[in-house]
C-alpha cells in the first residue's frame, strides 16, 4: 500500500498565491489562490481542506478568510470577521478554528456551522501566534505576553463567570513581541521573540524553565520528533539547532548546537516532518528549503514568488467529501450550545522519549470511568457536578504526570 501523498505548502504575504509541492520529490501539486497571508495565518484544518486569513487592504476593519478544498485552486469559501486576523490555529479533529486579532481578540468558531461561540479580549496588542495542547490554548502576542486559556472554560458561560481571570497563566518575560510557539509533549512550550531569546515552559506548572539567547531576532521555532533539540528560524537567515535541556546536558553557551545556512534573508516559517528527518524553511529570500535533519544538508530549493515566504506547512491531505464549508459568522448567536466536544489528543503532540504522558494518564481514566458514567467527562458547554468531577480528576492525573516529567529536569530545578 502506497504512503500517503504529503505535500509542502508555502504562502506568501503578497498576492501569490499557496504553492503546494509533493515532499519527497518535489513536484508541483497545486496553487491556491489568490492568498496574501502573514506568518502563523494559514492553517490546514485536520488536514481535510486549508484555512488563511488574508493580509488586509484597503484600510477596512473586518477581516478576510479564505477556505479552500484540495482538489480545487480557487477560493472556495470567503469569510469576513470582524477584525484582521493575524492567527490561526484548529484542534487536530478540526471541530473549531481559532482566529487571532489585530486588536488583540480571539476569535472561537465552529467549523461545521460557522457560528461564531465565543470571542474574547485576550491581548493588548495583535495575537501574532498560537498553540494547542490538549485542550489547552496557548496564544503570543505583540505586546510581548504568552497566556494560557483552558477552552473548556472559554466554552462554558458558568465556568467564565466563576473565574478569578480567563487566562490560566500570563507570562510576561519576553520583552519584545512573540513571533511564534510550539508545544511538546508533557505541555512543554517553546516561544520565540523580536527579543532574540527563545523560552521553554512549563504549561501545567505555569512557570518559565530556561530562556536561551541568540545573537538575531528569532522569527519562527519547529519542534523535533526526539524531543532534544528544537529549531529557530532567525532574522539572519540562519537556522539555528538549540538543546532543549531537559536532561541537563547543556547549559549557557552549549545551548546552541549549530546552525543550518542556507537563506539570504530572515527565516520566516519552519516546519518538521513527523518523523524528524526532514525540515521545510520558508524565508523572506522568497525561497522554501527542504534539509534532511541528518546531515543538515538542503536536499531541495523551491523558489516560490517575488515576494517573501511566510508559511510552510507539511500536509497529508484527505480527500473525503466534506459538508458544505460554511462561512465563518461576525457576532456570537445567543443560546447556541456547540454541537462538537473538545477532546485530549496526545498523539499529535511531539514525544519526549522515556516520559510518561498524558496517554498513560487516559489509560488510568479508563478504568477509572468504568465506575460510573463517562459520557459527560469532557462535554462541551456542561455545568452539572459530574461533569466537573470529572475534569477536575483529569486535571489532577495531568499534573501529576507533567511533575514527573519536571523531576526529569535538572535544568529546571536549577531556575
Amino acid at each position: 500500500m502506497a504512503a500517503p501523498e504529503q505535500l509542502v505548502l508555502a504562502a506568501s504575504s503578497a498576492d501569490a498565491g499557496v504553492a503546494a509541492w509533493d515532499l519527497r520529490t518535489g513536484g508541483v501539486a497545486n496553487r491556491f489562490h489568490p492568498c496574501a497571508s502573514r506568518p502563523r495565518a494559514v492553517f490546514s484544518v485536520a488536514d481535510r481542506f486549508l484555512a488563511a486569513a488574508q493580509v488586509a487592504t484597503g484600510g477596512g476593519n473586518s477581516g478576510l478568510v479564505h477556505f479552500y478544498h484540495w482538489g480545487k485552486p480557487q477560493v472556495a469559501v470567503k469569510s469576513f470577521p470582524a477584525e484582521p486576523i493575524h492567527a490561526l490555529i484548529a484542534d487536530p479533529e478540526g471541530s473549531y478554528l481559532i482566529g487571532g486579532g489585530s486588536n488583540g481578540n480571539i476569535f472561537l468558531w465552529e467549523v461545521a456551522s460557522g457560528q461564531l461561540l465565543h470571542t474574547w479580549h485576550g491581548h493588548y496588542r495583535a495575537v501574532r501566534c498560537f498553540a494547542l495542547y490538549d485542550y489547552w490554548l496557548v496564544s503570543g502576542s505583540e505586546d510581548g505576553s504568552i497566556r494560557v486559556w483552558d477552552l473548556i472554560t472559554m466554552l462554558d458561560e458558568q465556568s467564565r463567570l466563576n473565574a478569578k481571570t480567563l487566562y490560566l497563566y500570563n507570562f510576561s518575560q519576553h520583552a519584545l513581541p512573540v513571533t511564534d510557539v510550539a508545544c511538546f509533549l508533557g505541555g512543554i512550550a517553546v516561544s520565540s521573540s523580536e527579543d532574540r531569546t527563545c523560552k521553554i515552559w512549563s504549561l501545567p506548572q505555569g512557570r518559565m524553565l530556561r530562556s536561551i539567547s541568540f545573537p538575531v531576532s528569532i522569527d519562527s521555532v519547529a519542534l523535533d520528533s526526539r524531543g532534544h533539540i528544537f529549531y529557530a528560524g532567525g532574522r539572519d537567515g540562519k537556522i539555528y539547532v538549540a538543546a532543549m535541556g531537559v536532561d541537563g546536558s547543556s547549559h549557557g553557551s552549549d545551548d546552541i548546537l549549530g546552525a543550518l545556512d542556507d537563506h539570504s534573508k530572515a527565516v520566516t516559517s519552519l516546519a518538521s516532518s513527523t518523523d524528524g528527518l526532514l525540515l521545510v524553511s520558508g524565508s523572506e529570500d522568497g525561497n522554501v528549503r527542504v534539509w534532511d535533519t541528518r546531515s543538515q544538508q538542503v536536499i531541495r530549493k523551491v523558489k516560490h514568488s517575488q515576494g517573501p515566504v511566510t508559511n510552510v506547512l507539511i500536509v497529508t491531505p484527505k480527500n473525503v467529501n466534506l459538508p458544505p464549508l460554511q462561512p465563518l459568522r461576525k457576532v456570537c448567536a445567543e443560546n447556541v450550545e456547540p454541537q462538537s466536544v473538545i477532546l485530549p489528543r496526545s498523539e499529535s503532540d511531539v514525544l519526549i522519549p522515556g516520559y510518561k504522558t498524558c496517554a498513560y494518564a487516559e489509560r488510568v481514566l479508563d478504568a477509572l470511568q468504568m465506575h460510573g458514567d463517562s459520557s459527560i467527562l469532557f462535554g462541551a458547554g456542561g455545568s452539572n457536578q459530574k461533569g466537573t468531577d470529572w475534569r477536575s480528576r483529569y486535571l489532577e492525573l495531568q499534573d501529576l504526570f507533567a511533575g514527573e516529567v519536571l523531576d526529569q529536569m535538572p535544568s529546571s530545578r536549577s531556575n
